[in-house]
């Protein structure tokens, strides 16, 4: 292997936008802001309010609001800090290509190889709360589903096989068309708002104040429990912390946004902020409807409170729509990893044969092999091991991004912004501060699973990948 260049390790990337790219390479410009912001609020608002809800209410008690509330602000800044670097280098690839053209190659490859680890844990965490809410909604119409097949090996059974179903039929869809997707995420997104907005109706007219005391039986901080399950308003942030982000899977669809410079901002900032409203208002409604200790451990808890109040019709109707537009998480995250592998591929860290573009101008070929890669996790891995984990890349990203803005903004001082991040000198830090502290807030195992991830990711590094990129300057 010889001597290393430790000057090459930190080389940084020219980035060609979409139309500078080889034709049949570049993407189809399709996607106006509407389709942006929708393709946000399909990538957060699902899993976490649907089923994650229960598992932080579980472990900070009524103080879930808060946690949503915490986890909400650090995601609010990241997204800002998203904003800026999308809007000024508006390339595919997200924070990888920002890392790459900012940092330089070593922490763009952290960063990338995080970002597999995040898009690939996370539509496989919503496959597998797909299952749950798939398997329930048939055994409430007295259509049995065998336990063998709706399970993982973890949880006694052979395969998740709804869970494998779901990804193979939205990774078809994406491969169909980048419009026609669009257009169909659309329609699922408003079908979910509808949804919990039924929620919120049916389940408001019995809120009961006394359900939020004692408020916060668990504290306000982070404390581990049994199993190095981690309690408290912080310990459930840090889990609640995967129902918000959803907004980077936007800065993915830069090539294929018409007007990049003016739609990404609003996709991004505009997705966030409607989502926290949604998220607080469920969550309070939820809290108030039904005691914690009776929701927290279920994998449907809105269902559940629903049915606990008398209104299982309802609960059916919500546990439906939650399996018909749930595949909205998973067409925004398989989007956004089959496009993070596409510029890696483009950039040699891949075979460069993934990158090439099909005739309906999306990457078919790369969309198949994280189909493949994201099944055998949802059918062989249970639920919440995969979500902390899941985390754990998406804070390191987080943190990449928000020290991209502030190196950006000390290095090159005169680059066009299309938006800059408000008060960035203090956004920034409270970004990567706030994010840090969540990641300290995950479970040791969590933390362990993913510096071994990440060791295995720097010898595919210096072993194959090193040596096959191609966008630094010669050595």
């Amino acid at each position: 292997m010889g001597m290393i260049n430790l000057a090459s390790l930190f080389r940084t990337k020219l980035i060609l936008t979409g139309d500078d790219q080889p034709e049949h390479h570049r993407l189809a410009r399709t996607l106006g802001w509407p389709s942006l912001v929708a393709l946000g609020v399909g990538a957060i608002v699902g899993t976490g309010i649907l089923t994650l809800i229960g598992v932080g209410a579980d472990r900070a008690g009524p103080a879930v609001l808060l946690s949503f509330v915490v986890a909400g602000a650090i995601c609010a800044c990241a997204a800002l800090c998203y904003a800026e670097m999308a809007t000024m280098i508006p390339a595919s690839g997200s924070a990888y290509t920002y890392s790459y053209a900012v940092l330089g190659e070593i922490f763009a490859w952290v960063v990338g190889w995080s970002l597999i680890l995040e898009y690939s844990l996370v539509v496989s965490t919503v496959a597998v709360g797909w299952s749950g809410y798939a398997v329930g909604f048939l055994k409430g119409l007295g259509v049995p589903f065998p336990e063998a097949l709706a399970n993982g090996p973890a949880l006694g059974g052979v395969v998740n096989l709804p869970a494998v179903a779901i990804i193979a039929v939205v990774a078809g869809l994406l491969m169909l068309g980048t419009r026609e997707s669009a257009r169909i995420n659309m329609i699922l997104v408003v079908l979910k708002i509808v949804t919990l907005a039924l929620f919120v109706a049916v389940a408001l007219p019995h809120f009961d104040a006394a359900n939020f005391a004692p408020f916060a039986p668990n504290g306000y901080g982070s404390t581990e429990g049994t199993g190095g399950v981690k309690y408290g308003v912080m310990g459930a942030a840090a889990i609640i912390f995967f129902a918000f982000y959803g907004f980077d899977a936007i800065s993915t669809a830069a090539e294929e946004a018409k007007n990049p410079e003016r739609d990404l901002a609003i996709g991004i900032v505009g997705s966030m902020l409607a989502c926290t409203v949604i998220y607080l208002v469920v969550a309070a409604v939820a809290v108030g409807a039904l005691p914690v200790a009776q929701f927290g451990k279920s994998a449907e808890p809105l269902a559940l409170i629903l049915r606990s109040i008398g209104q299982g019709g309802v609960a059916t109707v919500v546990a439906a729509a939650a399996a018909i537009a749930l595949p909205t998480v998973l067409l925004a995250f398989l989007y956004g990893q089959s496009r993070i592998f596409l510029v890696m591929a483009r950039d040699g860290f891949l075979p460069q044969s993934l990158a090439k573009i099909s005739s309906r101008g999306t990457p078919v070929r790369i969309t198949v092999l994280t189909a493949v890669l994201v099944s055998i996790v949802a059918g062989l891995m249970p639920l919440d091991e995969i979500a902390s984990l899941a985390n754990a890349g998406t804070l390191i990203a987080f943190i990449a991004v928000a020290a991209c803005v502030l190196v950006s903004r000390r290095r090159d001082s005169d680059a066009k912004r299309p938006f800059r991040t408000p008060f960035a000198w203090l956004v920034a830090p409270a970004a990567i501060l706030g994010c840090a502290y969540l990641f300290t807030s995950l479970q040791t195992k969590t933390q362990i699973s993913f510096i071994i991830w990440n060791a295995i990711g720097l010898t595919v590094y210096f072993l194959y990948a090193r040596a096959r990129g191609h966008a630094g300057s010669p050595e």
